[in-house]
């Protein structure tokens, strides 16, 4: 659910200005994801979003990094919240996460900015991972495999 939540509220901040976190939980509440002050609190410093100067709403840190918005850390618990399984098709890799799960997975993995993963499809609950070669899908699925029974 975390996982979820914390995507909804990245695409709450980026398709409109909420300059609040109130605002922000009666808009996730609109969308029937309930959330108490202090855990929006704690998506929000998770997130790294910071509030914009010229009108105080709330956006996606600009003096972070793609590396620390989504460090190894953030990709791994993302996988231990949301992986299900893990198959390898040649230098593809299909992960399958419970449904609505798996946007947020794959937007963990694009921002980690592994250089042996080219990007991600995602649907509903199955994100396609393409990667370099066949030999880079070995070590994603096996990464993402640990993780998933750690």
């Amino acid at each position: 659910m975390k996982a979820y939540r914390q995507s909804a509220i990245l695409d709450l901040v980026s398709q409109q200005d909420v300059h609040s976190q109130d605002a922000l939980r009666r808009l996730l509440a609109a969308l029937g994801i309930t959330a108490t002050q202090a855990t929006i609190s704690r998506d929000i410093k998770e997130l790294g979003l910071v509030k914009r100067a010229a009108d105080g709403a709330y956006q996606a840190g600009q003096d972070m990094s793609r590396s620390q918005l989504a460090t190894g850390d953030r990709v791994r618990r993302a996988v231990v919240d949301c992986l299900r399984r893990a198959e390898r098709v040649q230098q593809l890799v299909v992960l399958k996460t419970d449904p609505g799960y798996a946007q947020s997975l794959a937007l963990a993995v694009d921002q980690a900015g592994w250089p042996e993963v080219v990007g991600t499809v995602a649907g509903d609950d199955t994100i396609l991972v393409v990667t370099r070669n066949e030999r880079n899908a070995i070590s994603l699925q096996r990464r993402v495999e640990q993780w998933a029974k750690a």
